[in-house]
């Protein structure tokens, strides 16, 4: 019923820029913003790294699709990273709180 949803993106500001869109539209209740992940990562035929930053957002499992659609026309990337993992259990007033939070 409820999930997690990591995004990376390029720097703080686009992160900022997509967690707010979403707070916004309601589609997410929160957003933790997490700067300095360095990722590696296959690309285009050879490793390559970057400096991130990490988004970790909650929200109803019933938002996914929309979150992702939304995801992709504010993101920089050409292939963003957005992986929603289900929250199997939690603190039920803060489930109770993501839920009233989100449309």
């Amino acid at each position: 019923m409820y999930t997690v949803i990591l995004i990376t993106a390029k720097n703080k500001a686009q992160a900022t820029k997509i967690a707010r869109a979403l707070l916004k539209e309601k589609l997410i209740a929160c957003a933790n913003i997490v700067g300095g992940v360095t990722s590696l990562f296959w690309w285009q035929g050879a490793i390559d790294s970057a400096t991130e930053t990490l988004l970790i957002i909650k929200t109803k499992r019933r938002l996914v699709k929309k979150i992702i659609a939304a995801v992709k026309k504010l993101h920089s990337y050409d292939v963003p990273e957005i992986i929603a993992l289900p929250i199997v259990e939690g603190n039920k007033d803060y489930l109770r709180w993501i839920n009233a939070s989100v449309r």
